[in-house]
């Protein structure tokens, strides 16, 4: 059940001060299993304070400024996304500060005093155990427990979340779709890992192979897209879900070196949905992409393909029902 508004602000001069404030601040890229955590507990407070809850966010993620060097930015949510998300959970006011190499030279003393306690207003923090903020990350937990003590705010700190012997993070979500393991990532999720865009226009070429599909333009390049492959997907179009065998991959098949596309067979539709948006989530990998001798192989191939996902589809209906 979703919330009836959650409140965005893109500049922290036009949010209202509220003393009876709790407040959260991260990155939140993923809003996985231990983000979930520290936000149900930053609303649980807001509640008993009869106050607001609030989550401080910065855009671009901060690796873009600081840690980039080069490298492109692989995000497993974006902005729109983590908003959706927040007003799924409940948030109340979600705030985006934009980050910049200025902003990076903050002191977590600055930052926490002039921008929350005296802008936003805060009557209590709630962050991960692990968290480290200003300049260089130099604000420790020890900081923050004297600052708070000196502003009269009360700091709550949520434990890490271990799954398979390792705390959840955004690096090892990244990690498993990378790797090609989709349940993994599912799993710290907390949902199927998705991604959404628009369908454009491809070369009809699934058409000609009885398997025709819609090709997808993600909505941000900064999105992460995981390994080549084959994934049993669940597919949201035009407001109804299906599900589907999305491909991710250069089309080895039929190109040397072909260009990464991501597209999706839906399954019992038959529809023209160019240049409308569609939400594709990852359920299970079937396989790695392949390069095939034939044309006739890759369709029996992707006939095989189909008879895995459907066999798979019918074990996920069955457990709905226990």
């Amino acid at each position: 059940m979703w919330s009836e508004i959650v409140k965005v602000y893109r500049n922290i001069a036009d949010v209202p001060h509220d003393n009876n404030s709790v407040i959260t601040v991260g990155t939140f890229d993923g809003m996985h299993r231990a983000h979930r955590a520290i936000l149900a507990e930053t609303i649980a407070k807001a509640k008993a304070f009869d106050g607001r809850s609030v989550l401080v966010t910065f855009n671009p993620h901060p690796r873009e400024i600081i840690f980039h060097n080069g490298r492109p930015i692989e995000l497993l949510t974006s902005l729109e996304e983590r908003i959706d998300l927040c007003r799924e959970l409940g948030i109340d006011v979600f705030v985006v500060l934009p980050f910049d190499t200025r902003f990076s030279q903050l002191s977590a003393r600055t930052f926490y005093r002039q921008y929350l306690f005296e802008r936003i207003g805060m009557r209590a923090v709630v962050l991960g155990s692990d968290h480290r903020f200003g300049h260089n990350r130099e604000g420790s937990k020890a900081e923050l427990l004297s600052m708070s003590a000196e502003l009269g705010v009360e700091v709550r700190t949520i434990d890490q979340i271990v799954i398979g012997g390792e705390p959840v993070s955004s690096t090892r979500i990244r990690r498993a779709l990378t790797d090609g393991k989709p349940e993994l990532a599912n799993t710290l999720l907390d949902r199927p890992y998705e991604l959404g865009g628009v369908v454009v226009h491809g070369n009809q070429r699934g058409r000609t192979l009885g398997y025709p599909t819609a090709n997808i333009e993600p909505h941000s390049s900064k999105k992460l897209v995981p390994k080549n492959g084959v994934y049993l997907s669940g597919v949201v179009v035009r407001r109804e879900s299906y599900f589907g065998l999305m491909s991710i991959g250069v089309r080895p098949t039929f190109y040397e070196q072909g260009k990464r596309i991501v597209e999706v067979y839906i399954l019992d539709f038959d529809a023209d949905i160019y240049d409308e948006p569609i939400r594709v989530s990852l359920l299970r990998r079937l396989r790695d992409e392949l390069k095939f001798d034939s044309v006739g192989s890759l369709i029996s191939q992707m006939d095989n393909d189909k008879a895995q996902g459907l066999r798979l589809i019918s074990e996920i209906e069955i457990q709905k029902t226990h």
